[in-house]
This record gives structure tokens, sequence and C-alpha cells, in this order.
């Protein structure tokens, strides 16, 4: 993987880069829409390519891992393959899930036993074995195996799970050199930096990561019910610590008004699963504020669902319709809210490139953070 910083804003850390691997070209700050299963929910890969058209998607090592398994997507020649996807893929390790899973698992220094959602089965996940499952995955990117603290959290068990997801990290980094890949390119490991709230404790990590050398790093343990100021706070003391020449990935990160503060302070990758869902909840983002199409002002409004929309749906469809289709449960609003939002978030970070590159982001990026933050 290459990275190559193309400008930067005078007026905040914003900046404007190109990612190269072997699927191709990502221009950062980019947004990946997430593929958990291996799907964009209710998005055909058709629609995803010509429509919302990422450089990059997320696919996550959990789910996968328990469903289709890793023996099926070997088989398949990798996930690539087996989704008919031939652009980037991340995948995240499964910590974040984990995490989600408290009631059903067990953290220990070896790694982590947890009982699968879908039929209560046992499983363990050490830095060694989610390193194979990546391998067999395939993704382009592929993310350290680290514990992912809750919010709120006492510091003293901050701390020593910081300490873990280091001590993780080195056996991360140490078996993936025996772990050839597997198939006919290569992939790139991002570490990540935890700590919870704590400054001390994210610079300690920042600083703990830096000093591994890898090609691009990420941040993880934010966006977990902390205050969005704690959020660019703690963002902001990682970000003066990580190497400028490597990507900086914001994992679960988050509303558009987040994506834009955070690429003031230096950020050039996320990902979330806010668009998919609030669409499938009838939540519509726009540059102009959101919407919530089940609202009965809606009922007899028969503009497009966004004028100034990038995908098909924007202008194909009315408001109207739309909120006639969520009030009869009709799959079909779910596909068109989420076509919609996902095709926003990516207009969102292409549009802030473009401002970063012409020298005017802070400018653009306040105008918008105003104007997005409404009910409409």
């Amino acid at each position: 993987m290459q990275f190559e910083l193309k400008s930067k804003d005078a007026q905040s850390k914003a900046r404007a880069g190109v990612i190269t691997t072997d699927h191709g070209t990502i221009e950062t700050p980019i947004f990946m829409p997430v593929g958990t299963v291996g799907t964009v929910k209710g998005v055909h890969q058709t629609e995803l390519k010509d429509e919302i058209n990422p450089d990059i998607i997320l696919g996550n090592t959990y789910h996968l891992y328990l469903r289709p398994q890793t023996k099926i997507l070997e088989q398949a020649g990798g996930l690539h393959k087996f989704m008919n996807w031939d652009r980037n893929i991340l995948t995240d390790s499964g910590g974040y899930q984990v995490y989600s899973l408290s009631g059903r698992r067990k953290i220990k220094e070896e790694g982590v036993k947890f009982k699968s959602h879908i039929d209560g089965s046992y499983h363990t996940f050490t830095p060694e074995n989610v390193m194979e499952i990546q391998r067999s995955i395939g993704a382009d990117i592929i993310m350290a195996f680290d514990e992912c603290t809750p919010y709120p959290c006492d510091y003293n068990y901050a701390k020593r799970s910081m300490h873990m997801t280091h001590r993780w990290l080195t056996r991360c980094i140490n078996h993936l050199e025996k772990v050839p890949f597997k198939y006919d390119y290569s992939q790139t490991f991002f570490p990540i930096v935890q700590g919870s709230t704590y400054k001390d404790l994210r610079k300690q990590s920042a600083e703990y990561i830096a000093s591994v050398g890898a090609e691009g790093n990420a941040i993880g343990g934010l966006s977990v019910g902390e205050p969005a100021e704690e959020m660019y706070e703690m963002t902001e003391v990682v970000t003066a610590i990580l190497p400028e020449d490597k990507p900086r990935y914001l994992m679960g990160v988050g509303t558009p008004i987040n994506i834009l503060e955070n690429i003031a302070l230096g950020i050039d990758m996320f990902d979330c699963v806010m668009p998919t869902r609030n669409a499938r909840n009838g939540m519509l983002f726009t540059a102009h504020g959101t919407i919530n199409i089940k609202n009965k002002k809606w009922e007899n409004d028969f503009s497009a669902i966004d004028e100034m929309g990038t995908t098909f749906v924007d202008t194909m469809y009315s408001k109207a319709y739309l909120r006639h289709l969520f009030a009869s449960k009709e799959l079909l609003g779910k596909q068109i809210a989420s076509i919609h939002n996902l095709g926003f978030y990516l207009w969102l970070t292409r549009e802030a490139r473009k401002h970063i590159l012409a020298g005017d982001f802070t400018e653009w990026k306040n105008r918008m953070v105003k104007q997005m933050d409404k009910r409409l």
C-alpha cells in the first residue's frame, strides 16, 4: 500500500490524499460503507458501484467467520470474489463486536472466548487466529485485534485494557509474518489506538502505535456513547502524534457533522452503520438537515427526495412516495433511503476533499455544519 498527501488545509489539520493498493486507488478523505456480512444492507453491488461509487467498503471478521465461515470464503477465492466486488475492502478484526457482546464473552490475556449470537456455540478469538481469519477473508486492509472499552470506563480498566491491546498488537505482527497472503494480492495491516477518553492514555497509546511503523493507523474506542466534544478532544490528541505520512482511520464514526469535524482534525478514513441503519428507520441526511420521512408533513410533498442528490433515487422518487412506502412497510422504502444516505455520505467526503484541494475547506465546513444541524 502507498499513501500520498496531495494537499493540506491552511486553517485546520484537514488533508487530501491518495491510498493505492492492489485493488485500486482510494481518494481521501473517504467514507467506507459498512458491508458487515459481505453486503451493504439493502443495496445491490451495481447500485453500490455505479451510484454510491465508494473506492472501498468494509467487511467484518466476527460476522464473516461465523457466516458463511472462512472455508467457504477460501473456496470462493476470498471475499472480493464471493461478493463480486473488485474494489478495495477493509475488515475490522471483530474487537468491537466482541465488546458489544458483553454478556456473552470472557476476555483473558490469551484472547476472547465468546458465544455466537447465531446458535450459542462457543468460539475463541486470539490475536493469532484473527490474523489467520483475515488472511482467509482477503481484505486489502486488515485490522489488529484489540479490546474496545465501553463508555464510561474506569481509568484503571482503560489502562489495563490499553496495555493488553498493545501486547495483542505485538502478537498480531509476529504471527502475520508467519502467515503468507492467501490470494494474488497483498494485504496492509493497521494497528488501533485505544485509551478511552483519557488524554494521557490516548497519548501513550498513540505513541506506542506510531512506534510500530505500520503503513496506516486506526483510532478505536470512540463513538461508543461519549459526548461529541470528548471524541474530538481525543482525536486531536491522537492525530498530533500519529505520523503525517500515513493514513488515519477513525473507526465507527459517525454523523455527517462528526465526519466533517474529524476531517478538520486530520482524519482520512471513516466507517459507520449510521447511514444505512438510520435509513431503515426513515431518517434521511441531506446538505440542509435531516428528514424524518415518516412524518405526516411529507404525505403530500411531491417534490424530489433530494433535488441536489447524487444518486438516481434522489430525483426519481418523491418524498410523498417514499413516505407511503414506509407507511406501507414496503422493503423498497428502506432500499431507497439507504441508497440516498450512502450517496450523501460519499458526496460529503468528496466535497470536503474538493474544498481541501481548493484551499477553502474550513469556511465551507463551518457553513455545512450549521446547515446540516437542522431537522427539516
